[in-house]
C-alpha cells in the first residue's frame, strides 16, 4: 500500500486562499475535495501499487482549516495541521484540536515558515518553546524552507534532538536556476540528525522555467536517497499544487522511476513505510 505523506484539500468558500489568487495559479484556483482526492489516487494507481492512506499538510496558517482537515474522511489517515507556536497557550491549544472530531488523526504540525519575514524565525525562543511542546504531544513539524530559511532550520533541528522534523519538498531547491550548493550540503548536515526525515515531494514545480523531467530531478532526489536513506525517505505528491506542472499520476509514476535499482525494502520504504512510521500510521 502506498502512502501519499504530503497532499492539500481546500474549499475556498470556507477559508482566505488568497494566494491562488496570484497569475498563474488558474489551473489550482478551485476547489479540491476528499472526493476529488479520491479520484486522484484511484487513477493514479500503477504497477507499485495502490494509494491507501494519505496525509493532509495545511497550506494556510489557520487553526480552522485545521479543524476542517482534522474532520475530512476517505483516504486521510493523519493531519499536519496548524498551531500558533508563538502562543503561551501552545500546549493547551494541541490538546483542543486532539479532542475535536477527528482529532486522532493529528500526528504533525507546519508553519508557512518560507513566508516569514525573519530568515531565522525558526530558532526564536518563542518557537523553540512551541516545538518542544509539539515534540512533547508526539508531534512531528513539517519544515517548509526555501535558501533564505534552511540555516535556521538546520539549528531547530540540532537544538530539539528530541522533535521529530521532515523536509517538506526536499527543501525546495532551485531547480529550474540549476542549484545544487549550498542546498547539497545542506541536505547533507540534515541527514546527519537521525530525527529529521526527507520527502520526495514538490520538486516538479521547482523545475520552471525548464520543462519538469526525470533527467532533471534525479540528481536531487538521488542526493535525498543517498544522504537520508530510503527508511527515512517518504513519497509525497503535492497535489493539487503539483497539477500547475504534472498530474497525480505523473508524479507517482516519476517518483516509482526514481526508485529504479532500488531493493524492494527501500521501495517499501520511500512508497509507505517511512510515513507510517514517522506519522504513526496504521500499516
Amino acid at each position: 500500500m502506498i502512502v501519499d505523506a504530503h497532499h492539500h484539500l481546500w474549499q475556498r468558500a470556507r477559508h482566505d486562499h488568497g494566494w491562488l489568487d496570484a497569475p498563474g495559479m488558474e489551473a489550482i484556483d478551485r476547489d479540491f475535495t476528499v472526493a476529488d482526492l479520491a479520484a486522484a489516487t484511484t487513477a493514479a494507481d500503477s504497477d507499485a501499487g495502490e494509494v491507501g492512506a494519505t496525509v493532509a499538510v495545511q497550506a494556510l496558517n489557520s487553526s480552522a482549516e485545521t479543524y476542517d482537515l482534522l474532520a475530512s474522511a476517505g483516504p486521510v489517515g493523519a493531519v499536519v495541521g496548524w498551531v500558533d507556536l508563538i502562543s503561551s497557550r501552545c500546549g493547551t491549544r494541541l490538546d483542543q484540536l486532539a479532542a475535536a472530531p477527528g482529532g486522532g488523526k493529528l500526528r504533525g504540525l507546519r508553519h508557512l515558515v518560507q513566508d516569514e519575514p525573519d530568515p531565522r524565525w525558526l530558532v526564536r525562543p518563542s518557537v523553540l518553546r512551541g516545538l518542544s511542546s509539539a515534540a512533547e504531544h508526539r508531534l512531528a513539524f513539517d519544515l517548509l524552507v526555501r535558501g533564505p530559511q534552511r540555516a535556521a532550520a538546520l539549528e531547530a533541528a540540532r537544538r530539539l534532538p528530541d522533535a521529530s522534523f521532515v523536509i517538506d519538498h526536499a527543501g525546495k531547491p532551485n531547480i529550474g536556476a540549476g542549484e545544487w550548493e549550498p542546498w547539497a550540503a545542506w541536505i547533507t548536515d540534515m541527514a546527519a540528525l537521525p530525527h529529521v526525515a526527507c520527502k520526495l515531494s514538490g520538486l516538479v514545480t521547482e523545475c520552471p522555467p525548464r520543462p519538469w523531467s526525470r533527467a532533471l530531478i534525479e540528481p536531487y532526489a538521488q542526493h535525498v536517497l543517498a544522504a537520508f536513506g530510503a527508511d527515512r525517505v517518504m513519497f509525497g505528491s503535492d497535489w493539487p499544487v503539483c497539477l500547475l506542472h504534472a498530474s497525480y499520476h505523473e508524479v507517482l509514476g516519476l517518483t516509482v522511476d526514481l526508485l529504479d535499482g532500488a531493493s524492494p525494502t527501500e521501495r517499501e520504504a520511500v512508497l509507505g513505510g517511512t510515513a507510517r512510521r514517522v506519522y504513526r500510521l496504521s500499516a
